[in-house]
C-alpha cells in the first residue's frame, strides 16, 4: 500500500525508537535499558534476540518510510507486536514485575499500534475480490 504522509512519518519515528531499542536490549547497555525502566536482563543470547528481532522490525519500518509503501501484512504484524509489548509490559508493571517507567515507555508502542491500526482499516479492501486480488506487475 502507498503511505499516507502521516504514516511515512510515524514509520520514521518508529523506525528510530525499534532501533534504538534493539541497542537498549543488547547485553552492554544495562544502563540505557535502565533509563527506560526495564529489568537488567538475563542471558546475553535472550537480549540479543531480542534486540536482534526489535532492530530488524526498525530497519523494517525505516526501508518502508523511505520507499514510500508497505505491505499489509508486515504493517499487520507490526501494529500485533506493539499491541502485545505493550499489553505484556502492563501486566508486567500491574504484578509489580517492572517498574512504572517501563509502561510509560511501552507507551509508544500503543500510540504506533494505534496509527498502523487506522492504517489498515482506511486502507482495507472494500470487497471480496479486491482482497483475493493478485496486484498487476
Amino acid at each position: 500500500m502507498i503511505l499516507p504522509s502521516w504514516l511515512q512519518k510515524a514509520l520514521f519515528a518508529t523506525a528510530v525508537m525499534n532501533i534504538s531499542a534493539g541497542v537498549a536490549f543488547l547485553p552492554p547497555a544495562a544502563a540505557l535499558r535502565a533509563s527506560f525502566g526495564f529489568p537488567e536482563g538475563g542471558h546475553p543470547l535472550y537480549l540479543c534476540t531480542v534486540s536482534m528481532f526489535v532492530a530488524l522490525f526498525g530497519f523494517g519500518y525505516l526501508a518502508a518510510a523511505l520507499a514510500g509503501r508497505i505491505d499489509r501484512l508486515f504493517l499487520t504484524l507490526g501494529a500485533v507486536g506493539k499491541l502485545a509489548f505493550f499489553t505484556l509490559v502492563t501486566w508486567l508493571w500491574a504484578a509489580g514485575a517492572v517498574t512504572g517507567q517501563a509502561a510509560l515507555s511501552a507507551s509508544a508502542d500503543l500510540f504506533f499500534a494505534v496509527l498502523f491500526l487506522k492504517a489498515l482499516y482506511d486502507t482495507r479492501p472494500t470487497a471480496v475480490g479486491e482482497a483475493l486480488a493478485v496486484p498487476a506487475r
